[in-house]
């Protein structure tokens, strides 16, 4: 993959996508509800692991979260991992995972 990874939203497979130009792609799966997005599952392939892909996955889906007015439900691990290193976030999360023990920082 060359130049900067580029996310979007692919609704009908309800997922955060890159396309790492190999017939491969990096995702973050979703469900919505009225009002949530439960992310459920985020896949790097081994071979583009520790590029930041997940990461980039996380924050680009954070950012649509938040400009669609939408409460996070965070039951994937990595995006669960994302919220407890990153306190300034915990505002997306629905009110029903704020504060609890997985999501407070370590």
């Amino acid at each position: 993959m060359t130049g900067t990874p580029i996310v979007r939203d692919n609704p009908p497979r309800h997922r955060f996508e890159i396309d790492l130009g190999d017939g491969t792609f990096a995702f973050a799966q979703y469900t919505l509800a009225v009002g949530t997005i439960t992310f459920t599952h985020t896949k790097v392939p081994t071979a583009h692991e520790g590029q930041g892909l997940g990461t980039l996955l996380v924050r680009s889906a954070l950012a649509s979260a938040q400009d669609r007015g939408l409460r996070i439900i965070p039951l994937c691990p990595f995006f669960a991992a994302y919220f407890r290193k990153h306190p300034e976030v915990q505002s997306l999360l629905d009110a029903s995972y704020r504060d609890t023990p997985q999501n407070s920082p370590d």
